[in-house]
């Protein structure tokens, strides 16, 4: 069984060639299971704000976090309830409620005219929690950064220029989502209805990082077996999506995955995750280099936009479109 390996995003940035290269070989011998474990220069600071303030949200009543509903933005801004996303391969919806926010690219940009349903503003709560915008948006500017950095790593391991995905991704529609999972206990008949935390699903995106979370419940399927994902104390999670796996031409798969509480788990669990996308108008096509006479191209030319249309309708959360009640 392949196993999750862990590097050192600052050894590729700052170390030799040959520095370089073992951090990206760690990489993509990583990425076999879907995962990677990375060290970084993150403010230990600035996660404890944003989870400090996150927390707080999730503690207010029902109709307060109704406030920061957004039932037009698809579920990428504002707040979520507990039983509405599911997973695509799921008739039972997830145990779980999100808070989304993002960043907008400049006032008039392009991009925000041609594809204004995914750059809507995020509902910040300020009225409630002092300094909420500021932390959040520092948070979610700094992870936008550092996931950007590592598809450098991952642009080498391709056989492509470190450069390959800046341009893609620069105002991509990045979104980062504080999840809380209550108490499995808490859950429809205690959860003897089936519901779980979050069923198995792969992202949708090019790669999404999770720099904390606050219990274990996270596993990876790796070879058939479910495994439990355990980083270095201090180490960002990173998963390649659906997105990547497309531009990769299947050299690097999706990582799949589930979050599970054990029967000895009784508390909550809060995570904060942020999903790294290309600009809505990137066409997905395979990376020249990912293609070759032994790995022929496997999948068509489609837009980033029309994939993530299709996967926010699989996952119920077209408020006008469900596919489960």
């Amino acid at each position: 069984m392949d196993r999750i390996g862990d590097v050192d995003l600052l050894a590729f940035e700052r170390g030799s060639a040959s520095a370089r290269r073992a951090v990206t070989d760690g990489v993509m011998t990583s990425l076999r299971t879907g995962f990677v474990y990375t060290a970084h220069d993150l403010s230990g600071g600035l996660l404890d704000d944003a989870y400090d303030v996150l927390g707080q949200f999730f503690e207010l009543s029902n109709g307060e976090k109704a406030r920061y509903v957004d039932p037009e933005s698809f579920g990428a801004r504002g707040y979520t309830g507990a039983l509405t996303e599911t997973a695509a391969v799921s008739d039972r919806p997830d145990w779980k409620e999100m808070f989304n926010w993002s960043d907008l690219p400049p006032a008039g940009h392009p991009l925000t005219v041609t594809y204004g349903r995914w750059y809507r503003p995020s509902l910040f709560p300020d009225d409630e929690i002092e300094r909420a915008t500021e932390i959040l948006t520092e948070f979610h500017r700094r992870l936008v950064d550092l996931q950007r950095r590592f598809l450098r790593i991952i642009a080498e391991g391709i056989g492509a220029h470190e450069s390959y995905f800046d341009n893609m991704t620069n105002y991509g529609t990045h979104l980062s989502r504080a999840i809380h999972y209550p108490p499995m206990s808490s859950a429809p008949d205690g959860g003897a209805q089936g519901h779980v935390w979050a069923d198995e699903h792969a992202d949708i995106n090019l790669i999404t990082a999770l720099p904390r979370a606050t219990a274990r419940g996270l596993q990876v399927r790796i070879d058939g077996e479910w495994v439990d994902a355990a980083p270095p104390e201090g180490y960002v999670i990173i998963n390649s999506g659906i997105m990547l796996e497309h531009l990769t031409n299947g050299m690097i798969d999706a990582g799949w995955h589930r979050v599970v509480a054990d029967p000895e788990q009784i508390q909550d669990r809060l995570s904060v995750v942020q999903f790294c996308h290309p600009r809505p108008s990137t066409v997905l096509t395979p990376a020249p280099s990912t293609v070759t006479d032994e790995r022929p191209c496997r999948y068509e030319a489609v837009s980033a936009e029309d994939r993530l249309e299709e996967v926010i309708w699989e996952i119920n959360l077209i408020p006008d479109a469900r596919r489960l009640d």
